[in-house]
Parts: structure tokens; C-alpha cells; sequence
């Protein structure tokens, strides 16, 4: 069942996607990302509401699953690398903290970089 949960939570956060992604690029264009960005904003607003409300109403763990896991995760994993990092921030945990932040931004965007050009070569025939 908790499969289940889980999967409806992520059916409708990956369309909620495209959908807000679709609308982002006809409203604004596609010179800056701002579809992502959108996503990606208010996937950790989402996140953080909703992660709030369920430690002080003490939900059931299917809301967990369906919000949190299936339809933030699906949605944007961003909004929980925020969430993640605030919580070593409230923790005291600054070294921690900075290290998840640079990790993340420059280790993603290096493998963001060897994915490209992974592709590249795959699609040129070098690595076929």
C-alpha cells in the first residue's frame, strides 16, 4: 500500500510538472530556465509547509508518503536538498551545511557537465 501512496504522490507531482514547466516557458520564454526555477521554489516552499504542519499536527504517515516523498519528490528533488540543509543549519551543523550546499551545486553541476558530454560523444558515435 505504501508503494501505492507513494506512486499516486508522484503521478500527480510529475504532472503538476510538466504542466507548470509548459506554462512557464510559454509565459516567460526559455532564455533562463524559469520553469525550473518556479518548480524548484515552490517545491521547497511546499516541502517546508508541509513538513512543518506534520510535526505539529502529527499526521499519519500515508500523508508522508502521498506530500512529502511521492508528490515534493516528483515534483523537485530540490526542495528537499533545501529542507535537508536547513535542517543541519537549525541543527548547528554549519560545516555540515556548507559542505551538502558546495557539494551539491558544484559536484551537480559537474556530473550535469559529464552527462552532457557523455551524450555528445554517444550521440556523435565515439562511445556507441
Amino acid at each position: 500500500m505504501k508503494y501505492l501512496v507513494v506512486g499516486l504522490g508522484g503521478f500527480i507531482g510529475a504532472n503538476v510538472r510538466y504542466i507548470v514547466g509548459g506554462w512557464a516557458a510559454q509565459k516567460w520564454g526559455t532564455a533562463f530556465p524559469y520553469g525550473t526555477f518556479l518548480i524548484n521554489i515552490t517545491g521547497c516552499f511546499i516541502l517546508g509547509l508541509f513538513a512543518t504542519l506534520t510535526l505539529q499536527y502529527a499526521w499519519s504517515d500515508e500523508w508522508r508518503l502521498l506530500i512529502a516523498v511521492g508528490f515534493v519528490g516528483a515534483y523537485t528533488t530540490f526542495s528537499t536538498f533545501e529542507y535537508e540543509t536547513f535542517q543541519l543549519v537549525a541543527q548547528g551543523a554549519l560545516l555540515r551545511a556548507g559542505a551538502n550546499i558546495l557539494g551539491s551545486v558544484v559536484l551537480g553541476f559537474l556530473a550535469a557537465y559529464l552527462g552532457v558530454l557523455t551524450a555528445r560523444l554517444i550521440t556523435r558515435g565515439h562511445l556507441a
